[in-house]
């Protein structure tokens, strides 16, 4: 078991059955717990997590419609009356089992109601492993602009165990794979190029490199929990990738993963026009993202409606579209101002590679 702690909180990477969960759950003998699912995790992980921990016997039980067009404050309004309705107080425990839509969604949930409860999370996708489970942020979305409503305020305990991957559908691995790979483009040229090897479920489940981009993302985020500086760095991809999901939210949805992996094309073509980044190291990034991802063509109009939500983003100041920018491979810069220019040509690149990859 691989215990790692920060302030406020405690991750520990190894099976859940051989974890500090029963003892955790010990100290709200006298409370509610509630665990907060989805349809997925509700069919395949809820029964055998509540068969393994006596402790979860009499837990209620929350069910989460799934999919990110559901992460809305609309359906955060029925779960806060249902926990009303229930009586729960600030003093019982929600455990949210789940992708990163459940930890997301539960964790502001909990950190909202009666001016916050305390919460583990258990991720179950690999996605929700290396990234959204880790580092307190916790959002939903307002219409098409992503986590555009949130809060920070960290899980007391974190549990990975990478047996729940085996209940993942093949293409969900490749959703999870784009923030590992965004971990080794902004800070970890070696674990990048041990990433690139990466073409079956085995490799996925190597539990070393889970580790170490749980690592990563602990060192970034606990020295700036606010995200007004180096955690910035996390945002590699998103700019790009946020607005592209939103975007084809309504229309034909693409995993958060999927749109990553094209913003980060899109952000690592920026960084080589403007000379920081080598050819050569954009050239290596761009043959393994278009290997992995379906590159999406986009009309004049369609880049219209990106941009419009790119204006949007959370990150920007004065309005400004800030983005991370690679230096190499392995490091990056934060707070770039990058122009409406460079971001239609970046867009028009990437679907010329979709043109020419079909």
């Amino acid at each position: 078991m691989v215990k790692i702690e920060s302030k406020d909180s405690i991750i520990e990477i190894g099976s859940l059955l051989s974890s500090s969960l029963s003892e955790v759950l010990s100290e709200y003998k006298n409370h509610n717990v509630i665990v907060v699912v989805d349809n997925n995790t509700h069919d395949a992980c809820l029964e055998y997590l509540i068969t393994s921990f006596p402790g979860l016997e009499k837990a209620e039980i929350i069910l989460l419609p799934n999919g990110e067009e559901n992460k809305v404050m609309e359906v955060c309004m029925q779960v806060w009356n249902a926990f009303t309705e229930y009586g729960f107080g600030r003093r019982d425990l929600v455990l949210n089992l789940g992708g990163g839509v459940v930890t997301d969604m539960g964790g502001f949930i909990a950190s909202i109601f009666k001016r916050g409860m305390n919460f583990i999370h258990i991720p179950t996708t690999l996605l929700g492993m290396v990234d959204a489970a880790v580092g307190g942020k916790n959002g939903i979305d307002l219409g098409p602009y992503k986590n555009q409503l949130g809060s920070i305020k960290k899980p007391r305990n974190v549990f990975i165990d990478t047996a729940f991957l085996s209940t993942l559908p093949e293409q969900e691995f490749y959703n999870g794979y784009a923030e590992m790979l965004k971990y080794g483009l902004i800070h970890d040229n070696s674990l990048y190029n041990d990433l690139k090897k990466y073409s079956t479920e085995k490799d996925f489940n190597r539990l070393e490199n889970i580790e170490k981009c749980i690592q990563i993302k602990v060192e970034i985020s606990e020295k700036d929990l606010q995200d007004v500086g180096q955690r910035m760095l996390l945002n590699f991809g998103h700019t790009f990738g946020h607005a592209i999901e939103g975007y084809l939210l309504e229309s034909s949805p693409i995993s958060h993963g999927h749109a990553v992996g094209i913003g980060m094309c899109a952000e690592s073509y920026i960084s080589m026009q403007r000379g920081m980044l080598l050819k050569e190291d954009f050239d290596d990034i761009q043959v393994l993202l278009l290997r992995t991802y379906p590159f999406i063509e986009f009309d004049e109009s369609e880049i219209d409606g990106i941009l419009e939500l790119m204006y949007n983003d959370k990150k920007n100041e004065d309005g400004k579209i800030l983005s991370v920018l690679l230096t190499s491979i392995g490091s990056a810069s934060f707070h770039n101002e990058i122009m409406e220019d460079e971001i239609r040509l970046a867009l028009r690149y990437v679907s010329m590679l979709s043109a020419s990859s079909n």
